[in-house]
């Protein structure tokens, strides 16, 4: 484990759960997200669905995340009124912990295990939906990129669970 991951580890065991709150699958590349109530997650794939999941086996970004609270972020920083997740192309909203609490952690959403691997930052395409200023507003609001450890379904009310790794 890194470095950074040692010491943000530091801390997991204090971290409460949180909320799985909504999930999105990308059937291909720049299409329209799909919103689904749940969906199995494929270890070293990504989700079932998403077009990620026939890319690269072991990429380090099967599956992106992004927060309830990071979205009333980024809704405010752009002065908008209404932000829906779809909109931000990632696969996960979560709800009620720290994204930035996990960032190379392990943790459990239903039946799969999950690693954080890095941010996700936004790209150009983030114009579109939250205007000119909306990557720059994205920044550090983005979320996480993880890949899936163990394989099993998710679905919306889950819990996330951080897990301590192994020693």
């Amino acid at each position: 484990m890194k470095t950074q991951g040692r010491l943000l580890g530091r801390y997991l065991s204090t971290v409460s759960p949180g909320e799985l709150r909504w999930i999105g699958l990308r059937p291909a590349r720049k299409e329209a997200m799909i919103s689904v109530n749940h969906v199995m997650a494929l270890a070293e794939l990504g989700l079932d669905g998403d077009h990620r999941s026939t890319k690269t086996p072991g990429s380090a970004r099967q599956v992106t995340l992004i927060s309830e609270e990071h979205i009333a972020s980024i809704k405010s920083l752009c002065q908008l009124d209404e932000l829906a997740p779809e909109l931000l192309r990632r696969n996960l909203l979560i709800s009620g912990i720290n994204l930035n609490a996990l960032r190379h952690q392990r943790f459990r959403i239903g039946g799969a295990l999950f690693e954080a691997t890095a941010q996700c930052h936004p790209c150009s395409r983030m114009v579109e939906p939250l205007g000119p200023s909306g990557p720059a507003n994205m920044l550090g609001y983005g979320g996480l990129c993880a890949k899936i450890l163990e394989s099993g379904e998710i679905a919306v009310g889950d819990q996330v669970v951080p897990v301590l790794a192994p020693n």
